[in-house]
């Protein structure tokens, strides 16, 4: 895995970015070294939370592949993934949500206690923030060692941009991308949108990425 202070050294547009690379900054360094600390936890019971493309399912899947266990949508939770659960350690509960089934969460929350097993859980927000109607599920969220990924800074938005750029085969003058992350939000979701927005941009009019066509996405 390539470091990002080694990606902004070598910084190579002709790189190749793996499903494997994952960029650590501040804003996300205290979840990846937990993952890859596993099983030294003060509970077995983990929230990684964050938002939209923050690179939550990134870690869940660097943590599957390194430590094995298994993967459950909490939407798609069901008396059969139950017993499909009961033979793994480590259990990873993908963007847990008020739209579940909430026994059904409950149970898998003391089978987790129960066979002193580890329960990853992804979120948009802190679950103990969650508003569940079950009280016993509201209170078991509350001791869940929460793992939270901040907005980006600086380094981890000049990869995520470049990532992006990567993913399209679009390639900017380190300039560019420097004015870019001056003027766009802070946000993992609105790069995103913002890489999407100029390459759109750039493909109507049929001219590549400059000043130009980044001040009209940020315009719009």
């Amino acid at each position: 895995m390539k470091s990002l202070n080694q990606l902004l050294l070598d910084f190579n547009y002709e790189q190749n970015f793996r499903d494997d690379d994952f960029y650590v900054g501040k804003s996300n360094f205290y979840p990846f070294e937990l993952i890859n600390n596993w099983p030294k936890w003060e509970k077995n019971f983990l929230n990684i939370s964050g938002e939209n493309f923050s690179g939550k399912t990134h870690l869940t899947n660097i943590f599957l592949k390194k430590f094995n266990g298994i993967r459950v949508e909490s939407g798609l939770l069901n008396n059969e993934n139950i017993k499909k659960i009961k033979p793994y350690q480590n259990i990873v509960l993908e963007d847990l949500n008020l739209d579940v089934d909430e026994k059904l969460i409950y149970t898998l929350f003391n089978i987790i206690d129960q066979d002193n097993k580890f329960l990853i859980i992804t979120s948009s927000e802190p679950v103990a923030e969650i508003d569940f109607k079950l009280e016993d599920l509201k209170s078991r969220t509350k001791n869940c060692l929460l793992a939270k990924i901040e907005n980006p800074d600086d380094e981890l938005m000049f990869a995520l941009i470049l990532k992006n750029l990567s993913d399209r085969q679009i390639i900017l003058d380190k300039k560019l991308i420097d004015f870019i992350i001056k003027r766009v939000e802070r946000s993992y979701g609105k790069i995103f949108e913002f890489i999407y927005k100029i390459d759109k941009i750039s493909l109507k009019k049929k001219k590549p990425i400059d000043f130009k066509i980044i001040n009209e996405a940020l315009e719009e």
